[in-house]
């Protein structure tokens, strides 16, 4: 075999080949002897009468043998060449597949037969003439069957490519061109299989786009998995993958445990506008994996499920060793096999002690990448700030077509709170952070139905500062902040509110962020009593939220102005209630101080001791005065002065629908009626 300059695979394929030119020789020859008018230009464009005839009264084409004895010499020292090579322990990757896809004899020289135009362009002219039709440049079922010597009549050998066949079942042999009868449909080989026959690993286009890297779990967990896929009844295991788990590392390491090479695949790169290109991602992973001795790792499994049950059976019914992951429960729909079922088990991944995010390992991984690449870019030595940028970056962009995504700036030093206000939303924050140690660590897990999430709830009047609590939280724990826009949620349509809310909480599963429910009471209302069919719907509204709301394992924090609105049941469920008090005289002079920093310039006569104890107003209606007084200022080429500050409150009363009684305004009432202030009616 040294003539050949290519691997000993290559040259195995090569050897083949001669001696199907060798069969296509003696069948053209053949063909030349039946032929009635060898010159004939137009040859293969039509049938003649006497053609016809003699078609009808011919008894059907014998097999085609060796014709040249030589050929079959070669044929049989290269037989004995490989031979020698599999007896060493060294098969070649032609004589592999036949072990790993249970293939006869009769099926490798139907692939040969079938691969030949790929790597012999002579031979795909060949059976452009021997098909009399210079179009059809791939071998025909009827063809191949001559050319490997097996009668097209015979039903063992029609069966090697009847649609279950182990060529047809693995996707080594693709037939095409259903509509023409049997003996005349196209047999292609993919180019992968090509490929690999000729010694050539790389991966195709598709499962380059879909393969991925799985980081190693820890090796006390993977004995039950490894066991399993060590029993020779088991080639089909599902792994229930929940947050806080690493389904994917923890199915990988035990395939390898196993003494399998994991091909893992991230089923949510597939192209969601091609619902077809799922199965037939399907059939080339699977395919691949059994060439090169692999199981297959693959997940989500819901987004197979949402393409049918058929996208999900040509993972679960093929012959490689597959393992799925999934968060839903597993469909005895999706295979007549009765697979493994485990649950991934809890592998918290954190990437410093102070910052609580739930990342599987290659998240983890990942977030650590980006975090060393933004320091670098910062010139700065990487720290937690750079750690939780980059943990967020790991987020699915999924919540982000439900929820607004705010990166929070706010502090604690932003808050002007009660202590005990302050202290209550420190609890929260610690809860976050403690939940794993608490939950896990010290065994106080609640039911298995039940979520881990932490949900709190915001209550008080508008303006008091619950939603820049929330932004503070979020920062503390170094979240991004998901603020639900309720008018995609609430839907007239029986059915449909439900539905988005369940989408909503479904995505936050899968993002480390802090979910925002702002006026809350809108959706999480009261059950009333049924006096028709608009109360029942409503009413099982409510019910679905509580039991989603329990199942969630996120951070969820609702707001509302309306306490006493909200449904008893759920108030039950909440683990934290937070009320915002209306500020008092000291609060809301260190509001407007916070609203009005020095950075602001102004004059002496701002007296904010007065602006405090005057106007009873909350943080957010000071902020707006502050805001707009500023603008005020800026408009009139001037520094902010209590004049402006004045009829800024003015008109934010005006806003608010409240008098502007010179009790309340005292000696600034007669600004009002300036040039350029609010003339009004006043009592």
């Amino acid at each position: 075999m040294d003539k050949y300059s290519s691997s000993d695979d290559a040259a195995y394929v090569i050897g083949r080949l001669a001696a199907l030119r060798a069969r296509c020789r003696g069948l053209v020859s053949a063909r030349q002897s039946e032929d009635p008018d060898p010159e004939d230009r137009f040859r293969g464009l039509y049938v003649t009468d006497d053609q016809v005839l003699g078609y009808l009264a011919d008894q059907p084409p014998v097999p085609a043998a060796l014709a040249d004895p030589d050929a079959e010499v070669a044929f049989a020292t290269l037989e004995a060449w490989a031979t020698e090579r599999a007896a060493a322990g060294q098969p070649l990757r032609l004589h592999d597949m036949m072990t790993r896809f249970a293939l006869q004899p009769l099926d490798v020289e139907i692939l040969i037969v079938a691969a030949a135009p790929d790597l012999d362009p002579r031979l795909e002219k060949a059976y452009g003439y021997l098909h009399d039709d210079v179009t059809r440049r791939r071998a025909s079922v009827g063809l191949a069957l001559e050319l490997v010597g097996a009668s097209p009549t015979h039903p063992g050998a029609r069966a090697r490519l009847a649609s279950g066949a182990p060529l047809l079942r693995a996707g080594l042999v693709m037939l095409e061109e259903p509509d023409r009868p049997f003996l005349t449909r196209s047999l292609r080989v993919p180019d992968e299989v090509v490929a690999y026959l000729l010694g050539d690993d790389a991966l195709e286009p598709l499962l380059r786009s879909l393969a991925t890297d799985a980081q190693p779990s820890p090796a006390g967990e993977l004995a039950v998995l490894v066991r399993g896929l060590q029993s020779t009844e088991t080639n089909l295991v599902y792994i229930r993958d929940r947050v806080g788990a690493a389904a994917l590392s923890f199915a990988a390491s035990g395939a390898k445990a196993a003494g399998l090479e994991p091909l893992v695949i991230d089923l949510d790169r597939l192209d969601p506008a091609e619902p077809a290109a799922a199965t037939a991602a399907a059939v080339a992973v699977c395919r691949r994996a059994r060439l090169c001795g692999k199981a297959v790792v693959a997940g989500p499994v819901e987004v197979l499920a949402e393409r049918g049950a058929a996208a999900v059976r040509a993972f679960t019914e093929s012959d490689a060793t597959v393992i799925l992951i999934g968060s839903r429960s597993w469909d005895p729909a999706w295979s007549q096999q009765v697979p493994l079922v485990l649950d991934a088990p809890d592998l918290p991944a954190t990437l410093a002690e102070d910052l609580p995010f739930r990342l599987t390992p290659e998240q983890a991984v990942r977030a650590r990448i980006a975090a060393q690449r933004q320091a670098d870019a910062a010139g700065e030595p990487i720290n937690n700030e750079f750690l939780a940028a980059g943990a967020r970056a790991q987020n699915a962009g999924g919540l982000e077509r439900l929820a607004l995504r705010i990166t929070p700036s706010a502090t604690w030093d932003d808050l002007v709170l009660p202590n005990a206000v302050y202290a209550q939303l420190q609890e929260v924050v610690s809860r976050v952070r403690f939940r794993d140690l608490v939950l896990h660590g010290w065994g106080l897990r609640r039911g298995s139905d039940r979520g881990q999430g932490v949900t709190s709830l915001f209550a008080g009047d508008s303006g008091t500062g619950k939603t820049l609590s929330a932004e503070v939280v979020a920062g503390a724990l170094g979240l991004d902040l998901y603020v639900v826009d309720l008018a995609t949620v609430v839907d007239k349509y029986i059915g449909e509110t439900e539905k988005n809310l369940d989408r909503i909480f479904r995505e936050a599963d899968r993002v480390n962020g802090v979910l925002l429910f702002d006026e809350a009471d809108a959706i999480f209302g009261k059950r009333s009593e049924v006096s028709d069919a608009r109360d029942r719907y409503a009413n099982v509204e409510v019910a679905y939220l509580l039991q989603r709301m329990e199942r969630f394992d996120g951070i969820a924090i609702l707001t509302t102005n309306l306490r006493a609105n909200l449904d008893d049941a759920f108030l039950r469920r909440l683990d934290a209630l937070i009320d915002f008090p209306v500020p008092d005289e000291r609060m809301r002079y260190l509001l407007w101080e916070r609203h009005l920093p020095a950075s602001l310039p102004r004059d002496d006569s701002v007296d904010l001791k007065f602006l405090a104890r005057a106007f009873d107003l909350p943080g957010g209606n000071i902020r707006n005065i502050a805001l707009a007084a500023a603008f005020l200022a800026a408009s009139e080429g001037s520094v902010l002065t209590m004049s402006t500050l004045i009829r800024a409150t003015a008109r934010e009363y005006r806003k608010l629908g409240r008098l502007l009684v010179e009790s309340e305004f005292g000696s600034y009432h007669p600004l009002l009626s300036l040039p350029g202030g609010d003339h009004v009616h006043v009592r």
